[in-house]
């Protein structure tokens, strides 16, 4: 079964950052790997929202997402969503 989650008119468009720091990310579990790349993430999950970055240009800051995007993003990867077929 497949769910689709969208956020919320008042979500679209809004400014979701919040304070996060360099010790609130912690590397997720799990990487991807193409010929001669290393694709890593770092994720800060707080109370406001979650915070994702690039583990290997950290300077160019996170993006946001509320908890509500971030668990329909991680529930379509684990029922396989965006595997290439």
């Amino acid at each position: 079964e497949v769910r689709i989650m969208r956020a919320t008119k008042a979500d679209q468009g809004q400014d979701k950052s919040f304070r996060v720091r360099d010790k609130d990310f912690h590397a997720a579990s799990g990487t991807v790997k193409r010929p001669n790349q290393t694709f890593c993430v770092e994720v800060a999950i707080k109370r406001q929202g979650v915070a994702v970055r690039d583990s290997k240009n950290r300077a160019k800051g996170p993006i946001f997402f509320t908890h509500k995007e971030w668990k329909a993003f991680t529930d379509g990867v684990r029922n396989s969503e965006f595997d290439h077929k």
